[in-house]
C-alpha cells in the first residue's frame, strides 16, 4: 500500500516541477511568434508606406495621378493637404494627397533586333 501511494506521489512531484519549465517554452514561442509576424507582416508594409509616402512628396505640377477612386489626371496646383487635379478639359477637383498615387508611365518596348 505504501508503494502505491509513493507512486501515485511522483508523477504529481514532476508535474509541478514541469509547469515552470511549460511556463518558460510558452512566453520563448509567444516572443518566435511575434518576431515572424513582424518580419513577415509589419515590417514590409512599413516599407511599403515609406515608398509611397516618398512618390506622393515627388508628385509635381503637371504629373500623372490616379485617385483612391480610380480617377485618371493631371496634376494642376499642389496645396499644403491636398491636390487640384484637372480630370477633363475644365473640369478640375480637389483630392486629399493620401489619396493620391503617381501613375508610373510603362517603359517603352524595344524592338527584338533580328538574328544573324
Amino acid at each position: 500500500m505504501l508503494n502505491y501511494i509513493l507512486l501515485q506521489a511522483a508523477p504529481a512531484a514532476d508535474a509541478a516541477q514541469n509547469t515552470g519549465a511549460s511556463n518558460w517554452s510558452f512566453w520563448v514561442m509567444m516572443i518566435a511568434i511575434f518576431v515572424v509576424f513582424y518580419f513577415f507582416m509589419i515590417r514590409p508594409q512599413t516599407k511599403k508606406q515609406k515608398e509611397l509616402q516618398q512618390k506622393r512628396d515627388a508628385i509635381k505640377k503637371g504629373d500623372k495621378v490616379i485617385t483612391a477612386g480610380g480617377i485618371y489626371g493631371e496634376v494642376k496646383d499642389i496645396q499644403e493637404n491636398a491636390f487640384i487635379i484637372t480630370i477633363a478639359k475644365d473640369v478640375t477637383i480637389k483630392v486629399d494627397k493620401s489619396s493620391v498615387t503617381p501613375v508610373e508611365e510603362p517603359e517603352p518596348k524595344k524592338e527584338a533586333e533580328p538574328k544573324k
